[in-house]
């Protein structure tokens, strides 16, 4: 999935010198005792430092649902309402996605509901899937061919082919409009600086708050349907597009633009002739992460009436159906691995010169768009219209893996759960309860002063300041309480996949073999929806922290499973040929060389399992965690603006801190080991 691995905030530019390293040091050491001293006296020393005085609280929430409010019900152009401009946006986003969904699901009906009678019938699954195949031929080859084909085909076989054509529906109407919308954003930072600095803390908000908590304003404006969905899958999956342009922007290099100023293009030529076609390599890249964040999307989107494989997977979690759940999610999976392989054989396609002449070429290397026509026609409309068999696959022909998925489970259950209860409650009683207890009595104040110093050592004042002050908003909206055991899951989680990431990441960069294989089961974990981690752990381990803890380590593990072997295979090997002939051992090469070389692509591992696990957590909530997941969950079965938004902001403050002294902390590495 997408990976939230493109939402890595830039780090802090570092500029420090030692005398003023040890002082902080110094100063974060005294602080630290001075922290645990004030644990362990207890509110003996002022009520105030443990429990935020309600007197004391901002009226955030209350402030947000006001103005919502007004938004909603006063808020004016003059000729029409705000309200009236959301809804005639998703008007304008309703006509491709009917088209779309006509085209791919239902056909082209008259008339409105029951009474809807199909004119048109949509292409045939062989059409679409022949279309797909012409695609991933042009794009890549036989391979590429092979493999869409055989994904699409796995939909039709197991019977997610109706659900599937809805999911994809909404996917192509999405992936357009963020593209383009990223596109101009993007363009418009790094020609404007300002601007760009000025985007860049709604981006961070966008990639950490927790979707859930805009759903209910997503619903006020837009409305309850699939239209709606779309504009929440824009709003997460966007961002991206708009990093990657800036990124790939700045990337083209100097010989370029001064060509181009050389021949006399002007401004608009410069941008469209000469910038956006040399970044076109990267700019694919982004595309590739909007597809994969949008499918990402389909499940919290069925929420809202978007329907197809999300609503399928959220159905069969609150049937605790883990059968039907599991085919729904290897449906997206499937889906997700045919968009993300077509993308990236159009990127590359897009960097690399044709080597070949038109004469050289198939037919549907000269004439794709006529191939394409001609499938979509062949098979699909006239194939549809001759033979309804031709439309969907018949039942009789589709498989099922439920049945199986269901028995497994209940097979563990029977033979297995005495020792999964007594590891449970080991866990909880050993190791939760207690690291729960502890950060729950910890003072607010040694908190945030802890953490700004933190911020001050790894990347100076403004860093400080930007903890510190993230982490008193979360006391001073109410939410510090929360907000710790969301920090209590969180951290209980990263440390487990961490130790279990690490070893594997370390074991698998040393044998290739071993690498490819773990590279399927990591993309498939990735693109796996979330909401189907909760389902085994729900019927091994009931509901919990417990249950939560495991739903989020397993969800979380991929990154740093990922950047480990990342940062190992990056590490040159020169360096490890010096140790060698130095007479290092095989694990003084591994523990002196590989991973000290590799620990700033560690540390950023870490820093995505936790951006993984936070975004895991407020899909726990529906397994009974008291955090402030639960709290936006809460907010949105209440229609709750405010509270939902206050706590989706006090998660994403969370986020933006550990992600700025991880990243500080990763460049400091980096800085010593150059």
């Amino acid at each position: 999935m997408s990976e939230l691995s493109a939402q890595v905030l830039d780090p802090v530019p570092i500029s420090r010198s030692p005398r003023s390293g040890r002082a902080s040091t110094i100063v974060l050491t005294i602080t630290g005792i001075l922290v645990a001293l004030a644990w362990w006296l207890g509110p003996s020393i002022g009520k105030w430092a443990f429990d935020y005085p309600r007197a004391w609280q901002l009226p955030a929430a209350r402030h947000i649902s006001q103005w919502m409010k007004w938004l909603v019900n006063e808020a004016s152009f003059g000729l029409f309402t705000f309200t009236d401009f959301t809804r005639f946006i998703a008007a304008l986003i309703d006509i491709p996605y009917t088209l779309a969904l006509s085209l791919l699901s239902t056909g082209f009906l008259s008339g409105q509901g029951s009474a809807a009678v199909q004119i048109v019938p949509p292409i045939s699954f062989l059409g679409v899937i022949v279309l797909v195949g012409l695609l991933g031929y042009y794009a890549g080859g036989r391979k590429l061919a092979a493999l869409v084909v055989i994904c699409f085909g796995f939909l039709a076989l197991f019977g997610q082919w109706t659900s599937a054509m809805v999911t994809l529906a909404s996917i192509l109407v999405a992936v357009p409009i963020g593209v383009i919308l990223g596109l101009l954003l993007g363009l418009a930072g790094y020609r404007w600086p300002l601007f760009e600095r000025a985007i860049t803390p709604l981006l961070d908000l966008m990639q950490t708050i927790p979707i859930f908590a805009y759903l209910v304003p997503i619903l006020f404006f837009f409305g309850f349907g699939p239209t709606a969905a779309i504009v929440g899958t824009l709003i997460y999956a966007m961002p991206p597009m708009v990093r990657i342009t800036i990124l790939g922007l700045r990337a083209v290099p100097s010989e370029i633009r001064d060509l181009g100023h050389m021949v006399g293009c002007s401004r608009r030529q410069m941008t469209w002739k000469v910038m956006v076609p040399s970044a076109a390599d990267a700019l694919m890249v982004g595309v590739n992460q909007v597809i994969m964040l949008s499918l990402n999307m389909v499940i919290i989107a069925s929420m809202i009436g978007a329907g197809g494989l999300g609503f399928d997977v959220l159905a069969a979690l609150r049937r605790l159906d883990i059968g039907a759940g599991f085919e729904a999610g290897f449906a997206i999976v499937a889906l997700a691995v045919a968009l993300d392989r077509l993308s990236q054989a159009f990127a590359r396609k897009a960097s690399v010169p044709a080597t070949t002449s038109a004469t050289d070429q198939g037919l549907v290397q000269r004439h794709p768009y006529l191939s394409a026509s001609l499938a979509v026609i062949g098979l699909g409309l006239l194939g549809s219209l001759i033979s309804p068999a031709l439309a969907t696959l018949p039942d009789s022909l589709t498989l099922s893996t439920g049945t199986f998925w269901n028995e497994v489970v209940k097979w563990i259950n029977v033979n297995f759960f005495d020792a999964l209860e007594a590891i449970r409650t080991t866990l909880l009683l050993h190791l939760l309860v207690p690291f729960k207890r502890f950060l729950a009595e910890l003072p607010w104040v040694g908190v945030v002063a802890m953490l700004a110093l933190a911020g001050y050592r790894l990347g100076g004042i403004r860093l400080a300041l930007l903890t510190g002050l993230l982490s008193f908003l979360i006391a001073a909206t109410g939410q510090w309480e929360k907000a710790m055991v969301t920090v209590y899951l969180c951290g209980i989680a990263v440390v487990i996949a961490s130790l279990i990431g690490i070893p594997i990441g370390i074991l698998a960069a040393e044998r290739d073999r071993l690498w490819r294989w773990l590279q399927v089961v990591i993309d498939t974990l990735q693109t796996l929806p979330s909401f189907v981690y909760l389902m085994p752990a729900v019927m091994l381990f009931r509901v919990g922290d417990f249950t939560a803890l495991i739903a989020i380590v397993a969800y979380a593990v991929a990154p740093a499973i990922r950047y480990t072997v990342l940062g190992i295979q990056r590490v040159d090997p020169k360096v490890v040929e010096a140790g060698r002939a130095m007479g290092c051992t095989p694990w003084q090469i591994l523990t002196n060389i590989k991973l000290k070389l590799a620990l700033p692509e560690i540390m950023l591992g870490l820093n995505q399992t936790i951006m993984f696990a936070l975004s895991m957590l407020v899909i726990t909530a529906l397994v009974g965690t008291r955090d402030l997941g639960q709290e936006v969950y809460i907010a949105l079965t209440k229609a709750d603006t405010g509270r939902g938004l206050v706590a989706g902001l006090a998660v994403a403050f969370i986020a933006i801190i550990a992600d700025r002294l991880i990243s500080a902390g990763a460049a400091r590495v980096r800085e010593r080991i150059a």
